[in-house]
């Protein structure tokens, strides 16, 4: 016990000598503190990404960026929807085709637990989650935060962190009537050793400046975002490549051009060299493939990870995850760890995870997916070694982490835990036809577990 009190002072004059030297060299904002604010201070998951309870943030915007964000999406979707201060409550108009754009970043001010972060960057997000909740005139829209976005204007607040965090994602669990896809899946995810962000509960209360105070605006989903804190705290390091591909060139398919435009780069931004995507989109189409089975392994293996991709495609397809590569070509990211030199696959954006109700996800052997399309899962699927090592994945996902008992006393736990956020949801910030719709989907996510449960232990290549 000495030893212990010894070793925290030591942390504690550290911290404070730290936290000196920074108010002596910079003007902060009152209630600035370096375990709080600072670049420099440790990452605190367990505050901003608990796991046994909801946190409640609140937000405030003036009126004036308010209304700017509406009249953005007003001008990326061309409709009137768009919810309160972006053209009335009903459903809107606009178009079915999504924007490339980024919507426009305004300030704010975060508050968790009494304690202020200033001029936060923040803005909309996400693809169908936005276009749907506008067109249907929702205030319960997917955000994004920046914590310094905006230093270049407000030096104060040079290299502002939350707890640590740069940056958070907050999704607003469309399509979920249980609101614990994008959590529980990640939570399998990063159990079955997959790499993958953390997700948490989030109560989120925002005063627009209209004179209302705060209102709330529902339970959502707060992510950590992959090259903000993921990448250091999973592999120990963020100086790779990271690349969020979106677009036919994900597809890493000879019958679609290698366009660097859509293997967009989030760190190393400055360095125009997709050398090492180049290497495995030229591995991935070799004739060695069929010419040459054991080099083409040989040279896939030692440029990418394929043994956890195949973990991951196990996990993946036992949830029935249809919004990802197979279907989609997004929702996942590849990062270039320069621990061992591979590229390894993280998902993301899960939110349509563990659900039968829309669209087709793939089958256990991906006879659904062209080969030539995606072959990521055609080409890697037909080797017979990594068929039996995926095989094997199945397996053991199902008898650990999914595991029916296991993964339904994960949903019961978090039902009885978010239950009293989603019943409190109301009006343009739910998308509930009731309370009910919420305790029904407990049982359709058990009966899924189950399901899912059964189809993989019945699966025969």
């Amino acid at each position: 016990m000495k030893n212990n009190i010894i070793i925290f002072a030591a942390i504690a004059i550290v911290f404070s000598s730290c936290y000196k030297e920074e108010v002596i060299t910079k003007e902060r904002p009152e209630g600035w503190n370096y375990l709080t604010h600072s670049d420099q201070a440790p990452i605190n998951y367990n505050v901003v990404f608990p796991q046994d309870q909801v946190n409640k943030m609140y937000i405030v915007i003036t009126n004036d960026d308010w209304e700017t964000m509406q009249d953005d999406l007003d001008d990326m979707y061309g409709g009137s929807g768009g919810g309160p201060g972006g053209g009335g409550q009903g459903g809107g108009g606009g178009t079915s085709t999504f924007s490339d754009e980024k919507p426009v970043t305004v300030k704010c001010q975060v508050y968790l637990n009494d304690i202020q972060w200033f001029d936060v960057g923040i803005r909309y997000k996400g693809n169908s989650s936005l276009q749907t909740a506008y067109q249907q005139g929702k205030g319960k829209k997917p955000l994004r935060m920046d914590f310094d976005y905006f230093e270049d204007i407000n030096p104060l607040i040079d290299d502002q962190r939350f707890y640590g965090f740069k940056e958070l994602s907050l999704g607003n669990n469309i399509n979920d009537n249980s609101f614990m896809h994008e959590k529980v899946a990640t939570d399998m995810f990063r159990s079955f050793g997959v790499p993958a962000p953390i997700v948490s509960f989030y109560e989120i209360y925002i005063d627009n400046g209209d004179g209302n105070g705060f209102v709330y605006y529902g339970l959502y989903s707060m992510m950590e975002v992959v090259f903000d804190t993921m990448l250091e705290d999973r592999f120990g390091s963020n100086t790779g490549n990271c690349y969020k591909p979106d677009g036919d060139a994900a597809r890493f398919s000879d019958s679609y051009s290698f366009d660097t435009d859509e293997l967009e780069k989030k760190t190393n931004e400055d360095a125009a060299d997709w050398s090492d995507l180049q290497a495995l989109y030229n591995v991935v189409n070799s004739d060695n493939r069929t010419s040459n089975t054991e080099q083409w392994k040989t040279d896939l293996e030692a440029i990418f990870d394929v043994d956890g991709y195949l973990k991951y495609l196990a996990a993946n397809t036992t949830m029935q995850n249809w919004d990802t590569y197979g279907n989609m070509t997004h929702n996942f990211f590849l990062y270039h760890d320069p621990a061992d030199g591979l590229i390894k696959w993280i998902p993301w954006d899960n939110n349509e995870a563990l659900s039968n109700d829309k669209n087709s996800a793939m089958d256990f052997d991906f006879a659904s997916a062209n080969d030539n399309d995606w072959p990521l899962l055609g080409y890697i699927y037909d080797v017979p070694e990594y068929q039996t090592i995926y095989n094997n994945y199945i397996d053991d996902f199902i008898e650990g982490p999914f595991k029916a008992s296991n993964v339904n006393a994960i949903y019961q736990n978090y039902f009885d835990m978010i239950s009293p956020s989603v019943q409190n949801e109301s009006g343009i910030y739910t998308y509930l036809n009731s309370y009910s719709d919420f305790t029904t989907a407990l049982n359709t996510q058990q009966n899924h577990a189950i399901s899912r449960n059964n189809a993989a232990a019945s699966y025969t290549p």
